[in-house]
């Protein structure tokens, strides 16, 4: 799992200890998200009224949102546009609304 550390200079900075890859991602709603992680985390994120600004204005539109998909090569979500989303945020969102966390079974 990722071991999450507040910065000593900036309380707003978190620093990650292991990036953990996005494996997967389903559309479950208008701009919400279900991803699963390697480390075996299943989350959902809802980006119900974000703000879309700039590059990440085209997902303003749900039929341009929903078509996500995973890059393996970069272990994360990205759209059709090229713009992806930082695996380590995605993991601490989808970390507070957990519907699966495999990670913690005994093996």
């Amino acid at each position: 799992m990722a071991q999450c550390i507040r910065s000593i200079r900036c309380a707003k900075i978190t620093i990650v200890g292991k990036l953990i890859d996005v494996t997967g991602v389903e559309v479950i709603g208008d701009h919400k998200l279900r991803l699963t992680f390697e480390d075996g985390l299943v989350g959902d994120i809802d980006f119900t009224g974000r703000n879309w600004r700039r590059v990440f204005e085209p997902l303003a539109d749900h039929a341009f949102f929903a078509q996500v998909r995973v890059d393996p090569e970069i272990g994360t979500v990205v759209w059709p546009n090229g713009v992806d989303m930082a695996p380590e945020t995605l993991y601490e969102r989808a970390s507070e609304h957990r519907v699966h966390d495999f990670s913690r079974i005994p093996a």
